[in-house]
């Protein structure tokens, strides 16, 4: 019977002074080589992605929307419709 491993392997060549700056990084924190490279490579990655997600605005566009927040405009006619007809479909499925 085999067993599957559920950790996949990453291997990357680097030049010598790479190397040397990294093994240098990894001792100085007390880590292995590897286990130095994993967890720089994944905090850096959670920041790239946290980065992506965020919602980015000009300071011009972020002040519209805060003073759309602040104070939204008036409904038109075709919002107020839409609402109605939303609440009317809405209560035929309630009841």
């Amino acid at each position: 019977m085999s067993v599957k491993s559920n950790n996949q392997r990453v291997a990357a060549r680097v030049s010598e002074k790479v190397y040397a700056t990294l093994s240098q990084a990894a001792e100085l924190t007390g880590a292995t080589l590897n286990q130095f490279l994993v967890q720089s490579a994944y905090e850096k990655a959670q920041q790239i992605i946290e980065k992506e997600r965020s919602v980015k605005m000009t300071e011009r566009s972020a002040t519209a929307f805060f003073e759309a927040l602040e104070h939204p405009p008036e409904p038109t006619e075709k919002l107020k419709k839409a609402v109605r007809r939303y609440r009317k479909s809405n209560n035929a499925i309630e009841h």
